[in-house]
């Protein structure tokens, strides 16, 4: 292992848990830096083994894969929470695991993350453990309908949520998803999601990018500004404080995205955390000093944090497979335009709600650049012209 002052130099190997789209771009960044990776993944073709120098492929639960895996790498790092935390604990036995499998174990599980987040004195959204019928009631007298139902593991992008506005609703919504423990929250009337990403070293270095406000359809983020927008700037540096507190707290080693709901009274509440790059964050790539996924690399090899400073408002946009229908997009149309970045994850089925790439815009105001972003997205259907 290439070390100095416990830090771990670059030509050094850096393992990934998961092959998806957030594996590649760490890879890009690794790799840039004068990394080696190595990804553990169960996908064949997946879009970081695209990248990295080294894939092993095989079951999370596979003991010889996974030790395989491990023992090749100095550090191993996460692109999806949802990774079987067997095979991280293994990992562990092996090599440096960062973030920390107790970290991951908080995030995998919306009961044991909320619970952790409000001991720690961390505002979240108001919820209730859903063990049985009865602690419906309980939670609705609690919390006041609609409730959001939502299972403690596996769930993201909306999956595994359901809404209810009656206690026959809840009832069909357990039922749907049970039969392990369900959490019941509050239904927040917000005026916007935002997110903070944080990155932590060993040495205890922290960074926080600015406060990112984001949108979704059908629970799956389509466009994300920076800097925030005049009517949120009241709450961005608070945000950012929140996030490097849970940061600290936690005594995170790596990248952590914290994201929140603002209410009607601007009162800032986690939703939920992800202890890896996030997709909110992919716009750092052009918009900031330092990429998220660089920031990644030197936090997990324990080098200085890279600044955070923003360079230029900018929008990111989705690209999700229902783009394709039956023809390719006019990817060339969004390349003729100036300050315009296309990123695409190398994935070979485009399907309806799939995310097979981005759009970043950079421009003089995150509503310009929000414009513009919508508008290059269109020019991949043929929807739209540019501005005159």
């Amino acid at each position: 292992m290439s070390k100095l002052h416990n830090r771990i130099l670059p030509g050094a190997r850096l393992g990934v848990f998961g092959g998806g789209q957030l594996g590649r771009m760490f890879t890009h960044a690794a790799q840039r830096l004068g990394y080696h990776v190595v990804v553990f993944t169960d996908e064949a073709n997946s879009p970081a083994s695209q990248s990295a120098d080294v894939t092993v492929r095989g079951d999370y639960l596979d003991p010889k894969a996974v030790k395989e895996f491990a023992q090749q790498v100095d550090v191993v790092t996460l692109e999806f929470e949802n990774i079987h935390l067997e095979a991280v604990q293994r990992a562990a036995e092996w090599t440096v695991i960062r973030p920390s499998v107790e970290i991951l174990s908080i995030a995998q599980h919306r009961i044991r993350e909320k619970q952790t987040l409000r001991t720690l004195g961390f505002p979240v959204t108001p919820f209730y453990e859903i063990l049985s019928p009865q602690d419906l009631i309980i939670a609705a007298e609690q919390l006041g309908w609609p409730l959001v139902l939502k299972t403690s593991k596996w769930g993201y992008d909306g999956k595994g949520q359901r809404k209810a506005n009656s206690l026959a609703e809840a009832n069909d919504a357990l039922e749907q998803l049970g039969p392990e423990s369900v959490i019941a929250e509050k239904w927040i009337t917000y005026q916007a999601e935002v997110s903070v990403i944080v990155a932590r070293n060993p040495d205890g270095q922290v960074e926080t990018y600015p406060m990112f406000t984001n949108k979704h359809v059908h629970h799956i983020l389509d466009i994300t500004t920076c800097p925030a927008s005049r009517n949120l700037q009241h709450v961005a540096v608070s945000a950012q404080d929140i996030a490097r507190g849970v940061a600290e707290s936690l005594r995170l080693e790596g990248i952590l995205c914290v994201e929140f709901f603002v209410d009607a009274h601007s009162n800032l509440m986690i939703n939920e955390m992800a202890p890896r790059p996030h997709n909110s964050g992919h716009l750092t790539i052009e918009a900031h000093r330092t990429s998220q996924f660089e920031q990644q690399v030197r936090a997990i090899c324990n080098l200085p944090l890279g600044s955070t400073d923003l360079i230029q408002p900018a929008a990111m946009v989705n690209l999700l497979g229902d783009i394709w229908g039956d023809n390719t997009p006019r990817f060339d149309r969004v390349l003729e335009r100036g300050r315009t970045y296309l990123h695409l994850y190398g994935k070979h089925e485009p399907r309806p709600g799939r995310k097979m790439g981005h759009i970043t815009v950079l421009d003089e105001t995150p509503e310009a650049a929000a414009h513009a972003a919508h508008q290059a997205r269109e020019m991949l259907l043929g929807l739209s012209q540019p501005d005159a």
